[in-house]
């Protein structure tokens, strides 16, 4: 145990903060947008607004994979889960407390507003169960499939690597979480049939690897450079 909370505490001090950081808000925000959906004008096609944050988490998590590896890349996934249940647990906090949110001053309507507000902000169990739930597995499936799939690329390096290597774990691991999110919440609270169900997963997949595709250069060039002060860094350490 004492060597695992050594490894883990090492781990923590060597990913940069400022992925680590992406990695959190990006949880913690696409969470909180899911609670608005996208009105798409197609009656089978269900999306929410997570999907303006998802890519991020993801492309964070394929960053962290190339330099430090699967296991390295699930733990600080696990770190984003616990500190997204804190959060949760901080706006459930702020939605019981008394008070009127400034979005609710309508003349006639401030008691319905204000309400609704508390529980958008409060969230709902179920959800953030689900969410929970998809998240973590989600991220291990990215995880380890990414890693993976560089292995049986023989390790090479390149943007084409690092592309591949992301889309398609990307696109595998979106189409999990919106999968297990929708069985486990969708399905069983909001009575959505199995077609509605593989079609969000699917449609909301197929958008999350398009802003994955635009934003790949962006996460190579931060692979890079981790991977580069990680040289000098162990040549520093040599000398």
């Amino acid at each position: 145990m004492k060597k695992a909370l050594a490894e883990f505490g090492r781990l923590l001090n060597t990913v940069p903060p400022i992925v680590l950081t992406l990695l959190v808000l990006s949880v913690v925000g696409m969470n909180l947008l899911a609670n608005k959906s996208i009105n798409t004008g197609v009656e089978w096609l269900a999306l929410d607004c997570g999907i303006l944050l998802s890519w991020l988490t993801f492309l964070s998590l394929d960053v962290l994979t190339h330099c430090y590896g699967p296991r390295a890349a699930t733990a600080m996934s696990l770190v984003a889960l616990a500190l997204n249940l804190f959060m949760a647990l901080v706006f459930f906090v702020a939605s019981c407390i008394s008070g009127v949110w400034g979005e609710s001053f309508v003349p006639g309507s401030e008691q319905i507003i204000n309400a609704a507000l508390d529980h958008t902000i409060g969230g709902t169990w179920f959800i953030i169960l689900g969410s929970s739930i998809a998240f973590a597995v989600s991220s291990i499936v990215n995880n380890f499939l990414n890693w993976g799939i560089g292995q049986r690329l023989g390790g090479r390096k390149g943007f084409g690597t690092f592309a591949v290597r992301s889309y398609v774990s990307t696109f595998v691991a979106q189409f999990t979480d919106n999968m297990v999110f929708a069985l486990l919440v969708s399905r069983v609270f909001f009575g959505w049939t199995l077609v509605q169900c593989v079609t969000c997963a699917l449609t909301g997949a197929l958008l999350e690897l398009a802003f994955e595709v635009f934003f790949s250069p962006l996460g190579y060039r931060i692979a890079r450079r981790l991977d580069a002060e990680h040289v000098d860094a162990m040549a520093a350490k040599a000398a």
